[in-house]
């Protein structure tokens, strides 16, 4: 809950001795998400988590991470069936180290831009629903 506060100033009288008024009011205000504000935050927090786990998978495919670890095969596991739309489109880049073999998935990465734009796209379009005014930008 939050507090609007206005305050009237004035002045009378002459400039030598002025007589000044002051008046405070203030007005409580409950600020709460409307019904489709919800969901358009619970859009951005789905596919906001999905956007970090598929940053975490490339991120560990690039550096080489061991799939024996349970943290590294949770996040695949977890991201393998979103990017399997988009397999395919690209061949994959191998980097052979002393240990490691570093993977430059492309699928991963097409698959970061196509869920943001996504999410963008589902917002607008539930805000064209639900008949909310565009703030106009100049």
């Amino acid at each position: 809950m939050s507090e609007i506060s206005k305050q009237t100033v004035t002045t009378q009288g002459n400039t030598v001795n002025p007589v000044v008024n002051t008046t405070t009011k203030s007005t409580s205000v409950k600020s709460t998400a409307s019904g489709p504000q919800t969901i358009e935050y619970l859009i951005y927090f789905l596919l906001g988590t999905l956007e970090i786990l598929l940053g975490f998978r490339l991120v560990l495919k690039l550096t080489g991470a061991s799939v024996a670890s349970a943290f590294v095969g949770l996040i695949y596991g977890l991201t393998g069936i979103f990017i399997l739309p988009f397999e395919g489109i690209f061949r994959k880049g191998f980097a052979q180290g002393v240990e490691t073999t570093s993977v430059l998935e492309p699928a991963t990465l097409v698959a970061l831009i196509v869920y943001a734009v996504l999410a963008l796209g589902i917002v607008k379009l539930l805000r064209i629903i639900s008949g909310e005014r565009q703030q106009q930008t100049d």
